[in-house]
């Protein structure tokens, strides 16, 4: 059996953003339970995540997060939130806002002295930016959904990390894939023979919240319930 690679040997990691650095559901749900809060309504945040799963992952969906419009207009009379269209542009434009996990921004900054990180993000070039910045500008290298023209778990998305890591002077091997998604990364990441690490930001929650349940449950090489726990585990790996 062939053991996982020390958390030494990367020369790269590669990150998922949203989920896994930013805490998109807390995003979602503040807004949308403030929108209630003004409806005089009340409205539970976990059927909020499952409704939005729902009409999030459908034919017709747009980027992210500009579709955020459309699917708080599929959900709106669900929760029985005034279905207006200023409030779905209200609830895509809190994206700008939405806030990094509290141990994110430390780990990124720590990592990034010894790995050149990169971003994947299904998220539009516009919303990346704020993310971005939310995290202190910790990436060497960032692709978005604009820049692939495609989405995780396309596995069209990761080609392209590849061959911008191929032409930096590095190779699949060297890239450690960081991510919470087990639809979008854990399990494609697998597929196409990457190591990967699964940060389970729902550890304590049932459900997979605002992500689409994988077909089947992968086993990733490293695992995590916080960025904190890699960035640790990158100090003991190293000896500092």
């Amino acid at each position: 059996m062939e053991l996982t690679k020390s958390l030494t040997e990367f020369k790269y990691m590669s990150f998922d953003v949203v989920g896994t650095l930013i805490d998109f559901e807390g995003g979602l749900t503040t807004c949308l339970q403030a929108i209630a809060a003004e409806a005089k309504v009340t409205i539970d945040s976990e059927e909020a995540l499952s409704l939005y799963r729902a009409a999030r992952y459908s034919e017709n969906a747009d980027l992210f997060p500009d579709d955020l419009v459309r699917v708080y207009l599929a959900i709106a009379p669900k929760l029985g939130l005034p279905v207006e269209e200023a409030y779905g542009i209200r609830l895509k434009e809190s994206a700008k806002a939405w806030k990094a996990f509290p141990d994110s921004a430390a780990a990124m900054a720590e990592l990034a002295k010894n790995y050149r990180l990169i971003a994947m993000t299904n998220a539009r070039r516009w919303a990346f930016e704020y993310f971005s910045e939310a995290l202190g500008n910790p990436f060497y290298a960032a692709f978005t959904a604009d820049d692939t023209g495609t989405e995780k778990p396309d596995p069209a998305f990761f080609h392209q990390v590849f061959d911008f890591v191929a032409k930096d002077g590095g190779d699949k091997a060297d890239i450690l894939h960081v991510a919470q998604s087990q639809y979008h990364d854990i399990g494609v990441s697998r597929e196409l023979g990457m190591t990967n690490c699964w940060i389970e930001r729902r550890h304590a929650q049932k459900g997979y919240g605002g992500t689409i349940e994988p077909a089947q449950f992968t086993k990733p090489d490293y695992h995590f319930t916080s960025m904190a726990g890699l960035a640790e585990a990158v100090r003991t790996a190293r000896g500092n």
